[in-house]
């Protein structure tokens, strides 16, 4: 008997048994989960158990490094902006989750060259090629990489009308995670000091509040979830 055929038996008889009734209920009432999880595709992230989420809880979307496309209204086969749209529209969501990770091969693959039949990985790696750095790869340019990459999902986030009509009003909260592997630490983005914080040290799980940012005189506009420079951090700081 082959492995996959193996863990699906055992869900059967050992894992469904005990939540049959919460399944059935989740049938019954249908999903009302509270929080849209964009994470990457990547084995070693687990929602779940980062979360303590059980059935229901999540609406989850995983594609290569954590990526939204943004919001052109141009029609095509968008699954995540079609999922981001469903989570907000149909669910009714109060919180997404943007999660990148330690050692993501995405945000390594900025620095690399892309295998020719890989059609389809050069375009869709583009959504994150303004967090890569002009620098030689290192590890700290990776991480650094990879925090950049979820601010700047955060910001296109909030070009989606639905997404920000909903943020501005205070009926959803976004919040950007990274997730150091190797340790188990969940770094959360601070809009605030525009840096990530370890979740055992920060006052919230993620952007916290949303402050609208007013430029000053000769101050040009700045993204709201700016990590990838300290304008916006300094116009808090006033």
């Amino acid at each position: 008997m082959d492995d996959l055929l193996q863990r699906l038996r055992r869900f059967q008889s050992d894992y469904f048994p005990s939540m049959r009734e919460q399944f059935k209920q989740l049938v019954d009432d249908g999903q009302h989960p509270t929080t849209l999880f964009i994470g990457c595709s990547d084995s070693r992230l687990v929602p779940y158990m980062l979360t303590g989420s059980g059935p229901g809880e999540l609406f989850v979307v995983r594609n290569v490094g954590a990526l939204v496309p943004p919001f052109d209204g141009s029609r095509g086969h968008h699954g995540t902006t079609a999922a981001i749209e469903y989570a907000v529209l149909n669910l009714h969501v109060t919180n997404i989750i943007v999660c990148g990770h330690s050692h993501c091969g995405a945000m390594r693959a900025l620095y690399d060259e892309i295998p020719a039949e890989a059609v389809n990985l050069g375009p869709w790696l583009d959504l994150a090629r303004e967090a890569a750095l002009p620098v030689r790869v290192s590890e700290e340019a990776l991480r650094r990489t990879e925090q950049r990459s979820v601010v700047l999902q955060l910001e296109r986030l909030m070009a989606y009308p639905m997404v920000r009509q909903r943020v501005e009003s205070g009926k959803i909260f976004l919040h950007g995670w990274h997730y150091v592997i190797e340790n188990g630490v969940v770094e959360v983005f601070d809009v605030h000091s525009g840096r990530f914080i370890p979740a055992s040290e920060s006052s919230h799980s993620g952007t916290g509040p949303y402050v609208p940012h007013i430029p000053g005189p000769g101050e040009p506009d700045s993204p709201i979830f700016n990590e990838l420079d300290d304008s916006y951090a300094r116009h808090l700081r006033r």
